[in-house]
């Protein structure tokens, strides 16, 4: 029987990034204990190469070296060596991750760490060629040196390992505990704004990230303290973020980020979270602006996720390639005369060209990116039989390569964003699709004892559980709440709140720190450190999509247990903020939504139109934290809600807005609901 530690094991994978590394010649392994058991058998270190599907260096990398029959056979010889998907264990990344910028190394993927038997890291950094260039060590010299540095000099490589699992587990217990400053949101609001570039959007330089709960935090402030500079910011970004060639103007979609100051040169990857998140915040400042080009780019996008990323059971995929036939961006860019064969007409043809920059030069490297920087904020509806022409001709190409994988943490952002948006814009269709991925993704997702997991493909299960998966799936089940009123949603938010503090609670009275950790604590044996995700990265950190959660269901429901648990997870968290708060702007936007509480309760039967005008007009004002609950007539809140009692006037629809634990005189029209949010929202500005 041939040895399993000496032929590649990948082939069973589930991750269609593990999949695409299944015929390298090198011997890659799963995370698995056996893998370290073999390392300390064999005496030789763990190398440990993390990326993922969609990853442009990732593939450079591999068809560099991971290709290559020299250096495979140096990894075999010298290494254990275990490929991970970042996306299905975020938990390791991010252990691994902060291990490299310990060492003051540039995080990035793909990551190349080296581990002892403990898995406890010496050594790290991202891309190496395979030979030396442009700088860089070659990855060939660096596997010859680790391993002579293991038996000649193991003295170096205990030091390294214990700095090293010092610092993460220092870093995992430090007591963040504190009081936040009461105008810190202010003055963060204030030097985040500075920090922007007003002409072109995003944060002054390159590359620009999209980083949506960073200006949701700002839109959220920017209300609350009638900032104008912090809303221009906002504003001004997402116009150029939709108008550049970071959103796919053929096909919909917004890619990683841009590696330009401009927004025109886009990481050609589109990752579901990212479109999610910033399908969240155009809604959210739609509300307020009525702004035509972020509506279409909001049904565009929904479009795109409809059409591309919506897997067979109706939830969702999680990214799509940067790379084409080896080549990143070649599905996404054009010639000139490409386009204008496509479309014919020659009038139709050359006005398109100039409205979407495309010239005979190209924008990018000799090809063009479709964008509109340079139309202002006119929205081109007149051009969408030519995008579709386009798009059909597009789609002949070879295809990108779809992670077809489903999490967990990324559904839940999808399916709140589309049950928010279909509630601000009408469309019964979005609400239909997410109440099917969320019902899809559930049933994937949940094992035989049911807990909720963070991966699945084929059917198969990734038999692990993050906090941030239940924060994010609680928070889609309430956003389907307050767009359909179905109890079962409520009941599952609440199931994910309950087992959040049950599992995941770092309790003080246990020891612990407060706040929740990264990992179900019976579950984390395989892992160095179990962290608190505090800090943002891509996505919001887990603790203030946990936190957001606590609020929102203390703020709908009454029930005071859930306020607790997110007053209590903020005081853990913020004697951080002053010093880390451009880090943790999502824990911000978290505690705002949490300090002004607002709970909107419709009374009234579901098909009566009147009820129905008054729930198109809650969730369509510009408030930007209302928690919107449809009662029938005869239905209760819990004694702690403050509309406990309350009743419809005159047998008619009728509204209570409930600003904390008071409420408004009711009302039954959508006017004078309106009225009363805008009441609402200046009594927040500072006076005078």
């Amino acid at each position: 029987m041939t040895d399993p530690f000496k032929r590649n094991r990948l082939a069973d994978a589930t991750s269609p990034y593990l999949l695409q590394h299944k015929d390298n010649p090198v011997h890659w392994q799963p995370w698995e204990p056996e893998v370290f058991a073999q390392a300390r058998a064999r005496n030789v270190p763990v190398l440990l190469s993390i990326g993922y599907a969609a990853c442009h260096w990732c593939h450079v990398m591999a068809h560099e070296s991971f290709e290559d029959e020299d250096v495979a056979k140096l990894m075999n010889e010298n290494f254990v060596c275990i490929k991970l998907d970042r996306e299905e264990r975020p938990d390791l990344d991010d252990i691994y991750m902060t291990a490299v910028s310990m060492m003051g190394e540039q995080g990035g993927w793909p990551l190349t760490m080296c581990l002892d038997a403990d898995a406890k890291p010496f050594w790290g950094g991202t891309y190496f060629p395979k030979l030396p260039n442009h700088g860089r060590p070659g990855f060939m010299q660096i596997l010859n040196e680790i391993s002579r540095i293991w038996h000649e000099a193991p003295d170096k490589i205990e030091n390294n390992t214990r700095t090293l699992t010092e610092g993460l587990q220092a870093r995992a217990k430090a007591d963040a505990r504190g009081d936040m400053p009461e105008d810190l949101p202010t003055r963060a609001a204030t030097t985040l704004s500075d920090h922007i570039d007003l002409q072109k959007g995003g944060l002054q330089g390159a590359p620009k990230f999209p980083q949506p709960f960073l200006y949701q935090f700002l839109w959220q402030q920017a209300q609350l303290d009638d900032n104008a500079e912090a809303r221009h910011a906002v504003i001004v970004t997402l116009e150029k973020i939709c108008q550049g060639g970071l959103y796919d103007h053929i096909g919909g979609g917004f890619a990683r980020y841009s590696v330009d100051a401009d927004w025109l040169v886009p990481h050609f990857e589109k990752m579901l979270y990212d479109n999610a998140l910033l399908v969240q915040l155009m809604t959210q400042v739609w509300r307020d602006t009525r702004s035509p080009l972020l509506a279409a780019r909001i049904g565009e996008t929904l479009d795109w996720v409809a059409r591309e990323m919506t897997l067979d059971d109706t939830s969702f995929a999680a990214s799509l390639d940067a790379d084409t036939d080896g080549e990143e961006g070649k599905f996404y860019v054009w010639s000139k005369a490409e386009v204008e064969t496509l479309l014919a007409g020659e009038k139709t043809a050359t006005l398109f060209c100039q409205t979407y920059n495309l010239t005979d030069a190209g924008n990018f490297e000799g090809h063009n990116i479709a964008n509109l920087l340079a139309q202002g904020d006119r929205v081109q509806d007149g051009f969408a039989q030519a995008r579709n022409t386009l798009l059909q001709a597009r789609n002949q190409r070879t295809l990108p390569g779809r992670d077809d994988k489903l999490l967990a943490d990324w559904n839940g952002m999808m399916i709140a964003a589309m049950a928010q948006a279909a509630m601000v814009f009408e469309r019964d269709d979005w609400l239909t699709q997410a109440k099917s991925a969320f019902a899809a993704a559930r049933k994937s997702l949940t094992d035989a004892k049911g807990n909720l997991r963070h991966s699945a493909r084929d059917g198969r299960l990734l038999p692990v559980s993050l906090s941030s998966d239940y924060a994010f799936m609680g928070q889609a089940a309430l956003a389907l709440y307050q767009a359909s009123s179905e109890a079962p949603y409520l009941d599952y938010a609440k199931l994910c709140a309950d087992t959040l503090q049950a599992d995941f609670y770092d309790d003080p009275l246990a020891g612990g720190r407060g706040g929740y950790l990264a990992n179900r604590q019976a579950e984390a044996d395989d892992i160095l450190v179990n962290n608190r995700p505090v800090q943002d990265n891509a996505m919001p950190s887990g603790n203030a999509a946990i936190y957001r959660l606590f609020a929102s269901l203390a703020t709908l429901t009454g029930e005071t247990a859930y306020r607790t648990y997110g007053q209590n997870l903020f005081t853990a968290l913020a004697g951080h903020l002053a010093s880390q708060y451009t880090s943790m702007t999502a824990l911000l936007a978290s505690r705002q939504i949490d300090a002004q509480a607002l709970s909107i309760i419709l009374i009234g039967e579901k098909t009566d139109a009147a009820l129905k005008a008054l729930h198109v007009a809650a969730h369509q004002h510009h408030v930007f934290n209302a928690h919107i609950l449809v009662l029938s007539p005869e239905a209760e809140l819990a004694p702690e809600h403050p509309a406990y009692t309350k009743a419809q006037i005159d047998g008619k629809p009728t509204a209570y807005v409930c600003p904390g634990q008071t409420c408004l005189a009711p009302v039954t029209d959508a006017k004078a609901l309106c009225d009363q949010l805008d009441t609402i929202v200046r009594s927040r500005r500072p006076q005078g």
